[in-house]
């Protein structure tokens, strides 16, 4: 019989250890992360968030502004806040539209069924966001994702999560009113989003 490296290697593969949200908080809780450092919890792993440009803050101000008016009364923005999308997961996107609560979510961070829309504002994450975060946001079925590609001037919008995609990826015209599907006869006007 031939020598084989497998024939004799008994060993495992090393596993990785996930971090829980519930490790991630209580590193905060007991200094080992920083109250203020600008990272989020991916799948397990502590990511750090760049620090945003002229131009990644100036977008997430406009955004903020424009869904602000559009949604008054209908739904709640928030603004570069954690939502809880999984044991291992709470990302912290740019904007998210979550469903109204009376709480203002004093209680707990969205959860997945709260959420209607996430956008992405990139500068320098673009990459990591539309390979990494896209698809996280998918699997948990968050029914709506914005990719603004800051430097690329492109706005690609990802809707219909089905088994492990997203359906519908396109980039509207912005000279038109963008439609919100879960805010029935609600839209946004977005002509102003690259200056």
């Amino acid at each position: 019989m031939a020598y084989s490296e497998t024939m004799y290697d008994t060993t495992e593969v090393p596993r990785r250890h996930w971090l829980s949200v519930d490790d991630y908080y209580r590193m905060a809780d007991v200094g080992i992360l920083d109250h203020e450092a600008r990272v989020e919890l991916i799948d397990g792993e502590i990511i750090d968030m760049a620090a945003p440009t002229s131009a990644h803050a100036g977008t997430v101000t406009y955004l903020t502004q424009v869904f602000i008016r559009a949604v008054e009364g209908k739904a709640t923005v928030i603004v570069q806040n954690p939502v809880r999308l999984s044991r291992y997961s709470e990302p912290q996107p740019d904007l998210a539209l979550v469903r109204r609560r009376d709480d203002f979510y004093r209680a707990r961070h969205p959860q997945p069924d709260d959420v209607l829309l996430i956008v992405e504002v990139a500068a320098s994450s673009l990459r990591f966001d539309r390979r990494k975060k896209v698809p996280l946001y998918e699997r948990h079925g968050i029914p709506e994702v914005w990719l603004v590609d800051v430097g690329g001037r492109r706005f690609v919008r990802y809707r219909a999560p089905l088994q492990g995609v997203y359906t519908l990826v396109d980039e509207p015209d912005l000279r038109a009113p963008v439609e919100l599907p879960a805010l029935a006869g609600v839209t946004v006007g977005l002509e102003r989003l690259f200056g």
